[in-house]
């Protein structure tokens, strides 16, 4: 079966550790996925669901395989767009690599379909929540506050 892949990697100066709380830990999420969180209990065989801050559902899916703090992969499915919920399961995986000064970050995403709109829509969002992630941890803000911000005019 054809598969659709989006591939991610950033360099971020933290531990571990660091990073691993940042990515499993609900209240430090919202600071930089836009006020979204997880709930999980972050071991394989658990559930896992992104929610809004108004408590909608996203995504809902399980942890396939949790290595704190090395590997992260988790099994999910979007539910409020019909069209990506269509899609099925996706699967995403977090890898973190120690370096000397900093942890290299991969996330690998991938659905079992080609073309795939929701790798489309994913492809558009890592992007913005890992920068925020990255500008985080290494400066203790963030640099953008909507994820989809109104074009500004010059």
């Amino acid at each position: 079966m054809a598969r659709s892949t989006f591939v991610y990697v950033t360099y971020i100066r933290t531990t571990p550790e660091r990073l691993w709380s940042a990515l499993t830990d609900a209240e430090y999420m919202k600071q930089y996925w836009f006020g979204m969180h997880c709930e999980s209990q972050w071991k394989a065989g658990s559930s896992w669901k992104l929610v809004s801050g108004d408590g909608q559902i996203f995504d809902a899916g399980e942890i396939v395989e949790a290595e704190p703090p090395r590997r992260l992969v988790i099994r999910w499915q979007h539910q409020n767009k019909p069209e990506l919920k269509a899609e099925g399961d996706s699967l995403c995986t977090m890898e973190l690599e120690p370096g000397e000064s900093s942890v290299k970050l991969s996330i690998t995403h991938t659905i079992e379909r080609d073309p795939s709109k929701l790798i489309a829509a994913v492809s558009g969002g890592w992007p913005k929540i890992l920068s925020n992630l990255k500008s985080l941890l290494e400066s203790g803000s963030t640099v953008l506050q909507d994820p989809y911000p109104t074009a500004v005019s010059r």
